[in-house]
């Protein structure tokens, strides 16, 4: 399995704009082959960063959701409310703790 954390810094007057856009799509992402789980979360320590922490079966999976049309148009608006570069990154997972 593959851990996917993108951390995404918003304008402030952005940040209903972007939760707009993750409402509207967050069910079409939790859906898509390969995804096994999605959350929004948020900095506790700065307002304007949200992060996304999504699973997926392996990094073909995640490859296939960013070539497609669901990425792209979702990556699309928001990246246009950005204050910030996001910073992204994968992780495979060793051990669960239950």
């Amino acid at each position: 399995m593959l851990v996917r954390i993108v951390r995404m810094t918003f304008q402030e007057d952005k940040l209903d704009a972007f939760q707009q856009i993750f409402d509207k799509s967050k069910a079409h992402i939790r859906a898509f082959p390969g995804c096994q789980h999605l959350e929004l979360l948020k900095d506790l320590d700065n307002p304007n960063v949200r992060m996304t922490y999504s699973h997926w079966d392996d990094p073909d999976a995640l490859e296939n959701y960013r070539q497609s049309d669901l990425f792209r148009t979702t990556w699309a608006a928001t990246k246009s409310l950005f204050a910030d570069r996001p910073v992204a990154f994968s992780a495979g997972q060793l051990e669960i703790l239950i």
